[in-house]
């Protein structure tokens, strides 16, 4: 089996993978391939619904994974020796690309971590700065990681469409919309809890409207999520700046208007 381990939306369905392992505190050289598979799929619904481009890589993934678990369910040999060893574990080649993509992903996590120290001591010059954008791929959700919003919401598609409906709807309020309505509620209320977003609304494409206007807001708009509870509810934050903007008075904000007006 061969994966990517990047793609353009998501890091890829090993890290997919990687993830429903730590969420499970499960031995990564021992996975459950029945309970994986069953959560993987529940996933990639959700995947699929949201229609990314790169879904099919996911696709592959969940069909490796419905062959293993198939091989792992087939009678073996009378010859073949009881427990199965490692190298004739169908699991075995799928391990061995997760225990590869964990190091990767680790080490980068530590280069991450040092960069950020060295970069608050020693500071970049203005003219040292990038002058390119953001690579959307390599945006990060700092206090939660995006397979929590994504279960989040496959939580609320279940809750908020369960009843099929008999007529076609479909929300085509351009995603920019909620963007804007979104962001304008974190500014007004500092802390909003995600789920309260989707209150109200029943329309399957609406719902997918407004969650990916959240990802947008927190990969390009530098909100923040966090949950304070495991499993619990996930609360979205406006940017750093902001919450420091909205700490000062009235006559603070004044102050440095005429400050800020007044400065050559």
């Amino acid at each position: 089996m061969s994966f990517r381990v990047q793609v353009d939306s998501f890091s890829g369905p090993l890290d997919l993978l990687l993830y429903l392992v730590r969420r499970d505190e499960l031995d990564v050289r021992d996975i459950p391939i029945a309970s994986i598979t069953r959560q993987f799929l529940e996933f990639l619904e959700v995947l699929q619904l949201i229609d990314f481009d790169e879904v099919g890589d996911f696709v592959v993934l969940a069909s490796s994974l419905v062959e293993i678990k198939s091989r792992l369910v087939l009678p073996g040999s009378e010859d073949e020796p009881e427990p199965v060893e490692v190298e004739g574990d169908p699991r075995a080649d799928l391990v061995r690309q997760l225990l590869d993509y964990k190091r990767f992903k680790d080490a980068a996590r530590l280069l991450d971590e040092q960069a950020a120290i060295w970069q608050e001591r020693y500071p970049r010059l203005s003219d040292d700065r990038p002058r390119h954008g953001a690579d959307p791929a390599s945006d990060r959700i700092k206090e939660v990681e995006l397979w929590d919003l994504v279960s989040a919401f496959s939580r609320i598609l279940r809750r908020n469409v369960a009843v099929p409906q008999t007529t076609i709807v479909y929300d085509d309020t351009p995603i920019s919309v909620y963007v804007e309505r979104i962001r304008d509620r974190v500014q007004r209320e500092q802390r909003v809890a995600f789920s309260s977003f989707f209150e109200g609304a029943h329309v399957r494409s609406k719902i997918v409207g407004i969650f990916l206007a959240i990802l947008e807001l927190m990969r390009h708009y530098s909100h923040r999520a966090e949950q304070p509870v495991e499993y619990g509810e996930i609360w979205i934050l406006p940017p750093v700046e902001s919450l420091a903007s909205a700490a000062l008075s009235d006559d603070q904000c004044v102050l440095l208007d005429e400050m800020s007006s007044s400065a050559p």
